[in-house]
């Protein structure tokens, strides 16, 4: 485990400054009379995360609104009438990060740890999720923070990366029954399996700089949060099987997905309509701090 997680450790960081796009383009075959969306996309500052600049662009001609919810996310919200045959949502912007070894601290907290061991329909567990949860408790060895990188050690070399088999809606249980999913997917089963283990866990959505070079991807990624007592909250990345680390944009929390979803809205008439996400995220800059 990294040594930066002890009590009185230091540690010396870096700044990471990623660059990161995010597109969502929908094209209708008949036109809506209107299209309402709530967006959670737009990151904020913590320790360890710093927003240089950033900004919401829409095709359509509308007012957009900034508010906040429960768990402390940026919202951002408009309704654009149409007609129109296409609209698209893009944000863009800088963000500088630091490697605390998965310490999340100095974010706004709008509910107490327990709140977050409560079962959702999509992070709910069945017996083996249990089974599971309950061999790796078996297996760990020393204090909750132990379990906890157990979990994430253990699940990601249980599930397989696979786009195919899953969608949003499909649960915890279900993907887990596959050995197969996506971030999304895999998260929950971990929030599913600590919850099981009496582990508050809590659904993060962001961004996630790879390290192979690869920049453009198809969506934004996923982990978890676990609280760990005289710790707090420590991001664990189950798809990646890591820490989170200087490479993780931090943008919205919640139960689940749901609470979480970059986009969420409804259409007034229209029909045929199709989604495309186009991500990019690069590293613009890296600076050694003395």
């Amino acid at each position: 485990m990294p040594s930066g997680l002890e009590s009185g450790a230091s540690v010396a960081l870096t700044v990471m400054r990623i660059r990161i796009s995010h597109a969502t383009i929908y094209a209708y075959d008949q036109s809506p009379k209107g299209v309402t969306q709530i967006l959670r996309l737009s990151p904020r500052d913590h320790d360890g995360q710093h927003v240089i600049t950033w900004r919401v662009e829409l095709s359509e001609d509308c007012l957009l609104r900034q508010h906040e919810d429960a768990f402390g996310n940026i919202l951002h919200s408009f309704t654009a009438d149409g007609p129109f045959d296409d609209l698209t949502v893009t944000v863009e912007g800088e963000v500088d990060t630091q490697d605390t070894n998965g310490l999340v601290s100095g974010a706004i907290e709008g509910f107490p740890p327990q709140l977050y061991l409560r079962d959702t329909a999509l992070t709910q567990a069945d017996a083996a999720i249990i089974e599971f949860a309950q061999t790796v408790r078996a297996k760990a060895s020393g204090d909750t923070l132990a379990l906890a990188h157990a979990l994430l050690t253990g699940l990601n070399r249980e599930m397989t990366f696979d786009t195919d088999p899953t969608h949003a809606a499909t649960t915890a249980i279900e993907s887990f029954s596959l050995r197969r999913g996506v971030c999304q997917d895999i998260t929950h089963i971990f929030i599913a399996a600590a919850r099981a283990l009496g582990l508050p866990a809590r659904y993060v959505g962001g961004h996630f700089r790879r390290s192979d070079g690869v920049t453009a991807q198809d969506a934004g990624h996923a982990w978890a949060e676990a609280h760990i007592e005289s710790l707090g909250w420590v991001g664990f990345d189950p798809t990646n099987g890591i820490w989170t680390t200087d490479a993780h944009v931090r943008v919205a929390i919640g139960l689940d997905y749901l609470g979480a979803a970059p986009v969420r809205g409804a259409r007034s008439g229209g029909s045929g309509e199709t989604l495309k996400v186009a991500v990019h995220v690069d590293q613009a800059r890296q600076q050694v701090q003395s």
